[in-house]
C-alpha cells in the first residue's frame, strides 16, 4: 500500500503559534504526554527515521515543529497539508516556567489555528489516561475536532490484554464524542501504522466546517 504521508519534510520549529506556517489549508496536530512515543510514531507513519528527533530522555520536543506532506487534493483544492508536532507535555524535569509555557501555547493553538482539521493523540498504552490526555480529549469533545488516539507500545502488552485496553477507550469514546477514534500502534513491531497513516489523511480531509469552531 502505497504511504500517503510519504516525502514529509521538516519545516520549522516555533516557540509561539505567531511563528508557525500561515493559517491555511490543512493540518493535523500531533500530542501527548513526554515519552509517549510520539516521535518514534510520526517516524513511523512518515517512513523517516529521522524526521523527528527521538530521545531516550522525556521532553526533548520544546517546540512546535511543522513538517509539510506532498501535494494532495483538500476540499478541491491542491494543497501541501502539514503535521504539527506539539511538545511533550508532563516531564517533571523540565523547569516548572516551561512546561507553563508549553500548556499556554498549546492551549492557544487548539482554540485560534483555523486551519487544524485533527488531532492525533499519543498515548502509552500501559498507563491510563492521565491529567493532559483527558484534557485533550475534553477539548476534543466539547469543540467536536476529530480525535484519533494512538495506544502507542502495544507490543509491551499481550494481545488480549492491548484488545482489552483498547476497547475500554472506544467505550467512553461511545459514551462523550463520535468524532472521537482509537488504535492500538507500535512503531517498533508496525502495528497498525497503515492504520493510523489512513487515520491521518481521513483527519487532514475532515471538512473545515467539521473543525472545532475555535473562538470565532
Amino acid at each position: 500500500m502505497p504511504n500517503p504521508l510519504q516525502g514529509a519534510q521538516f519545516v520549522l520549529a516555533a516557540h509561539r503559534i505567531s511563528q508557525l506556517p500561515a493559517d491555511q489549508g490543512a493540518e493535523v496536530a500531533f500530542a501527548g504526554r513526554s515519552n509517549a512515543g510520539k516521535s518514534s510514531a510520526l517516524n513511523a507513519l512518515t517512513n523517516h527515521k529521522g524526521l523527528a528527533r527521538t530521545s531516550k530522555t522525556p521532553g526533548r520536543t520544546q517546540q512546535m515543529v511543522a513538517f509539510s506532506l506532498p501535494p494532495t487534493q483538500i476540499d478541491g483544492v491542491s494543497l501541501e497539508p502539514r503535521l504539527i508536532d506539539l511538545p511533550g507535555y508532563g516531564y517533571a524535569k523540565v523547569p516548572l516556567e516551561m512546561r507553563e509555557h508549553w500548556k499556554l501555547e498549546i492551549d492557544a493553538y487548539l482554540h485560534q489555528r483555523r486551519s487544524l482539521r485533527g488531532l492525533v493523540l499519543i498515548v502509552d498504552i500501559r498507563h491510563p489516561l492521565k491529567e493532559f490526555d483527558r484534557m485533550m480529549l475534553e477539548f476534543c469533545f466539547a469543540t467536536q475536532l476529530p480525535c484519533h488516539v494512538l495506544l502507542t507500545k502495544a507490543d509491551k502488552l499481550s494481545r488480549n490484554q492491548a484488545m482489552q485496553a483498547l476497547a475500554a477507550l472506544r467505550k467512553q469514546f461511545a459514551d462523550n464524542s463520535p468524532h472521537a477514534t482509537a488504535q492500538i500502534f507500535s512503531s517498533s513491531a508496525n502495528t497498525g501504522v497503515d492504520e493510523a497513516r489512513e487515520a491521518v489523511m481521513t483527519l487532514l480531509r475532515t471538512p473545515r466546517e467539521m473543525a472545532p469552531a475555535h473562538d470565532r
